[in-house]
């Protein structure tokens, strides 16, 4: 093969009289990527036990398990009893990344001075990419046990909340408001278990037929909240007070709304009993790892964890509205 020279016109903008114009680029990269989910910022985050992470759930107390019971105040003959726990286990999971720097390109752009940042900034992507990666996870993970573990991902709350058994369906004619009301008002009807639902997680869609419904069935507009983390959300009054309805842009829905064919998911949860639970620190870290021959320099991020619903048969519900 021959070799070849280019002329500058090739990449020159202009060449004219006492000017010679070459490409400048802004030395800032827009960047608008989706990178977290809400879900992940706002659940638990707490230290694994072990691997697996294990914990206690009691399920009933002695008057619950109907071994307390009135007797004659003469003969006085009480009845032996204990409270019901079950053990539950959470195996852990590992996410990673990689990102390899090759030594030529760094010198090229140090000593070009036009994107200097562009380092670190590949680095915090990488980082970011792992959250992400997790924050869909933490609703979609494709495992379907916590016991026995089926593929490397998590078991998202998604999974644990539909095999808790709690799923109810409305109808494409049926309100959406009135069912997720009624919903959450069973769930606090429950004479077995405490529960006191504290958000409801939805695809922004369906949060914005909800806004739809409301305004043209009532002409109301929902109230609106600022939750913790600064995000401003609209709210739903319920028998549980005011819910806010948190937009969540990892879970998917199917079909095209207003088809009758389209299903989208709403979540009820009680937050304070999802948790994470991590290995090492809650944030991903990154180690340095030795020069290649090729002398590039090579970074890895690692996390260590898994999520799980506690009460998922009872403290959470999933919601699926057709439209």
């Amino acid at each position: 093969m021959n070799a070849k020279f280019t002329e500058i016109s090739a990449t020159a903008d202009y060449i004219g009289p006492g000017a010679i114009e070459v490409p400048i680029y802004q030395t800032e990269i827009l960047d608008l990527v989706r990178r977290r989910g809400v879900f992940g910022q706002r659940i638990k985050q707490v230290p694994a036990t072990g691997h697996p992470s294990r914990f206690f759930e009691e399920t009933a107390i002695p008057a619950a398990a109907a071994t307390a019971a009135f007797v004659d105040p003469r003969n006085i003959v009480p009845s032996i009893v204990q409270p019901t726990r079950v053990e539950h286990s959470v195996p852990l999971k590992a996410l990673v990344a990689q990102i390899n720097y090759n030594l030529f390109d760094l010198e090229l752009g140090k000593q070009q001075s036009q994107f200097s940042y562009l380092q670190a900034k590949d680095l915090t992507d990488t980082v970011d990419g792992i959250l992400r990666t997790h924050d869909i996870a933490l609703w979609n993970g494709t495992d379907t046990s916590l016991s026995s573990p089926t593929t490397a991902q998590y078991f998202g709350a998604v999974g644990q909340i539909a095999a808790g058994g709690n799923t109810t369906t409305i109808g494409a004619t049926q309100s959406i408001v009135d069912g997720l009301k009624s919903t959450i008002a069973q769930m606090l009807s429950n004479s077995s278990f405490g529960v006191r639902p504290t958000a409801i997680y939805a695809n922004p869609v369906l949060l914005d037929l909800i806004d739809r419904e409301m305004k043209a069935e009532f002409n109301v507009v929902l109230n609106t909240k600022t939750i913790e983390g600064g995000l401003t959300v609209k709210t739903l009054s319920t028998q549980a007070g005011d819910i806010p309805l948190i937009p969540e842009w990892t879970l998917p829905y199917t079909g095209v709304p207003g088809s009758g064919t389209a299903v989208l998911p709403a979540y009820i949860v009680t937050e304070d009993l999802i948790e994470y639970h991590w290995l090492g620190e809650p944030n991903p870290r990154v180690f340095q790892l030795g020069l290649q021959g090729s002398l590039a320099s090579q970074f890895a991020a690692v996390k260590f964890g898994a999520v799980v619903v506690k009460g998922a048969s009872y403290a959470h519900y999933q919601v699926l509205v057709d439209r």
